[in-house]
């Protein structure tokens, strides 16, 4: 149920599906009597989708997600396994093109790769199926993943792949079945800057204890106030920004994790 929602209701309320359909919505009035209404909707879905684009509203949502967690120490020592989330890699694109086919969240493979050849001893373990809610999930990412970071140099016989999960929360359980891991052992968690808290919250409420590797950052301190010269840019920030809000909103008002905002362990 949990997932039929968010594929549902969740993507409804991205802004820019929300800020389209509240237009839509206005054109429609436009031929009633309530077309008042209808020029109102139009006009202020146009404004709100400008200052999504071109604003720094989305870096602005972004930073404070991003920044919640540290670049990791390798001063830690050598950790005895890697765990890297989907969502590099689009796994119907790679089914029809016979290759893994790279999405904007492609710095998740390249530091996986990187780090594994840091760290020869430690287990690789990709987590990710297929999040289609309709239609054909034959292909996983799981397999694609394991593919690329075989190319990237990674010998096969570290790998291993978690296939089932459509989300996060199906990450954090089904990998901790997957990696078994020890006590005393020490795993890293590989996934986009942005993703970490949420990403965090589920895997300590699996009981999967992890140390945050963030990489793939949209902004920074820097840049944060800087307006962008073309929409999309901006109208992306915003909505993957929104996602992990309302995610780790949701998360927590059902239980799933135990903080609004995960962060650093105070161990």
């Amino acid at each position: 149920m949990f997932f039929l929602l968010s594929k549902t209701l969740g993507t409804m309320l991205m802004p820019v599906n929300f800020l389209i359909g509240i237009g839509m919505l206005g054109a429609l009035l436009l031929a009633t009597r309530y077309a008042r209404s209808g020029r109102w909707l139009l006009v202020v879905s146009v404004l709100l989708l400008a200052l999504c684009g071109f604003s720094p509203l989305g870096r602005l949502l972004l930073l404070p997600l991003e920044e919640r967690f540290p670049s990791w120490d390798p001063a830690h020592g050598a950790p005895d396994g890697i765990v890297v989330l989907g969502g590099a890699i689009d796994p119907d694109l790679s089914a029809a093109l016979g290759r893994p086919a790279l999405g904007r969240s492609g710095d998740r493979m390249v530091a996986t790769a990187e780090l594994a050849r840091r760290y020869p001893k430690a287990r690789v373990v990709f987590s990710g199926g297929n999040a289609n809610l309709v239609g054909d999930d034959s292909a996983k990412e799981a397999d694609y993943g394991l593919s690329m970071l075989e190319d990237l140099g990674v010998a096969r016989e570290r790998l291993e792949a978690e296939r089932l999960s459509r989300n996060t929360v199906e990450n954090a359980e089904f990998v901790k079945r997957t990696a078994k891991p020890k006590p005393g052992e020490r795993w890293l968690l590989v996934t986009s800057a942005y993703h970490m808290p949420r990403s965090i919250g589920l895997f300590r409420k699996a009981g999967f204890e992890v140390e945050a590797y963030p990489v793939d950052r949209r902004t920074s301190r820097s840049d944060v106030f800087q307006f962008s010269s073309v929409s999309t840019n901006g109208l992306d920030r915003t909505d993957i920004a929104m996602r992990e809000w309302i995610g780790l909103l949701a998360y927590r008002l059902t239980g799933k994790i135990d903080d609004l905002l995960p962060g650093p362990s105070q161990k």
